[in-house]
């Protein structure tokens, strides 16, 4: 990952991620900080930078490329 990336998850991925309600996932995440240990915990968090930055930069792909069939007149 590009530091660019890096700087933005830990500026505004992460925060969004830590602010959004986790109704429906308290249990699984509740194992994921009792069960893991130290290292495990480590690689958890790496994985979730990971896939939560490509998901970001997915949505914003995702976004570009449907900017001109959004300003398309309805058919």
């Amino acid at each position: 990952m590009s530091d660019f990336i890096r700087w933005l998850y830990a500026n505004y991925v992460k925060p969004q991620l830590e602010q959004t309600s986790p109704i429906g996932y308290e249990q699984a995440l509740s194992m994921m900080d009792t069960s893991l240990d130290q290292q495990l915990h480590k690689e958890y968090s790496r994985a979730l930078e990971f896939y939560a930055s490509a998901a970001f930069l997915l949505g914003v792909r995702t976004g570009a490329g449907l900017g001109p069939v959004l300003k398309e007149e309805p058919h």
